[in-house]
């Protein structure tokens, strides 16, 4: 199951030459990851007030064309794998089907003192796609 989020490349998200500069793209993924937990219901202001956070443990990450000032980019999120405390995400950033931006992000999700906690049940439970593309 793939889910898809729309980006608008700012000027603010530029460099001087109107290209995107290449953090950036880490933004767009993370805010894609964002609205795919918050689409599945999931609440990350009342999990951090219940002590339990996600945090990003590692990204491997391949720019591959840039993007540009104007462009409408998606992004696309799948879940390739999810242990107790951890999912593993593909993300793409796509302009009209081209991938600009591919990524593998691997997230934990973390109790009180920074320990493992468990994954909300709806995420442990979410389809995956392990595909790679």
């Amino acid at each position: 199951m793939t889910h898809r989020y729309r980006v608008h490349v700012h000027y603010e998200d530029t460099d001087m030459g109107g290209i995107v500069y290449h953090a950036n793209f880490l933004k767009f993924i993370e805010r894609a990851r964002s609205a795919w937990v918050r689409d599945l219901g999931v609440d990350q202001n009342a999990m951090r007030a219940a002590g339990t956070v996600f945090v990003v443990r590692r990204v491997e990450a391949d720019f591959l064309a840039p993007a540009r000032l104007d462009d409408v980019l998606e992004v696309e999120t799948r879940t390739l794998s999810a242990t107790g405390a951890r999912l593993v995400m593909d993300q793409s950033v796509t302009r009209d089907g081209e991938v600009l931006f591919r990524a593998v992000a691997t997230l934990a999700c973390l109790g009180t003192g920074g320990r493992p906690a468990r994954l909300p049940a709806i995420l442990a439970a979410h389809p995956l796609d392990t595909t790679r593309r």
